[in-house]
């Protein structure tokens, strides 16, 4: 019954994936809101741009500019490129096929979240 109960709790992907790859995906949620505003702010950006709404567009650069003055969200973000370096085998591809689909997966799910 115990481990029905582990089972359960600890599904067993989550169980498979290197220590990297889970610290990985731990920091990315911590940094989701972050990453979801940059990702609205670019898009706003391309389009005050596109607009010649150069008002519009200072603005839209000095919010960017604020949100990489943090001094958290820097360092969560070095780490990211640490980890990503240990997930990848220099090749482009993943040391672990499985940790590269659990942060694909990851990823995704945060895009259409921000959406």
């Amino acid at each position: 019954m115990r481990r029905l109960l582990l089972v359960l709790l600890f599904p067993l992907p989550a169980l498979a994936l290197s220590s990297a790859a889970k610290e990985f995906m731990e920091i990315s949620t911590r940094l989701e809101p972050v990453q979801c505003e940059k990702r609205q702010l670019r898009r706003q950006m391309a389009m005050a741009q596109a607009e010649n709404r150069a008002d519009e567009m200072s603005k839209l650069r000095a919010r960017f500019a604020q949100i990489n003055r943090d001094k958290q969200t820097a360092r969560l973000e070095r780490r990211l490129a640490e980890l990503q370096s240990r997930i990848l085998d220099g090749k482009g591809g993943a040391r672990d096929p499985e940790d590269l689909q659990a942060i694909s997966f990851q990823q995704r799910q945060a895009f259409y979240r921000c959406e």
